[in-house]
């Protein structure tokens, strides 16, 4: 099982070091200062990066953003499953 595969619900979550971010009308733009890479994230993405600021789980990002959008759970799951394990394949994000 590859380590994206086992990220799921109860993986906890958080920044990885060495980024700085800014708000930029409206997204968030991201720099990892040692490669030069440059990130940007719309809306949702952006919220989801504000939540896990500090270590949360991937539920406790499902159920805040229950709480902000009209979605239903189980695809709220499942996209913000999608995007953590394409922040962590790039390197954005640690998982423990």
């Amino acid at each position: 099982m590859t380590e994206q595969a086992k990220i799921n619900l109860k993986s906890i979550v958080s920044h990885a070091n060495g980024f700085v971010a800014a708000d930029m009308d409206g997204e968030k733009v991201m720099l990892n200062i040692e490669k030069g890479n440059y990130y940007g994230l719309d809306g949702i993405g952006s919220c989801i990066w504000e939540l896990i600021e500090k270590p949360c789980t991937v539920q406790q990002v499902v159920s805040s953003l229950l709480q902000e959008y009209d979605v239903e759970e189980e695809q709220c799951q499942n996209e913000v499953l999608i995007f953590v394990r394409e922040l962590h394949s790039q390197g954005l994000v640690v998982i423990d």
